[in-house]
């Protein structure tokens, strides 16, 4: 098991916002929707090091677009 380790920092009030939304309708503590996200993004990153595209896709139509890390 790691070591926890404190870290704070701010968000604007739009991104407070936003973490609320995703928190209630995920039922998640911000710190573990955070987590999550994190996770995601070390996981399309490492993906994305390698040359790979990620892709989302709409399970109707089966049109898919790419995902765009900004």
């Amino acid at each position: 098991m790691f070591e926890k380790r404190t870290m704070t920092f701010n968000l604007s009030e739009p991104e407070m916002v936003t973490l609320e939304t995703l928190c209630n309708r995920k039922g998640m503590s911000k710190t573990a929707l955070l987590r999550q996200a994190l996770r995601l993004y070390q996981s399309v990153d490492e993906r994305l090091e390698r040359g790979e595209k990620v892709f989302i896709e709409n399970p109707s139509t089966k049109e898919k677009a790419e995902l765009m890390v900004l």
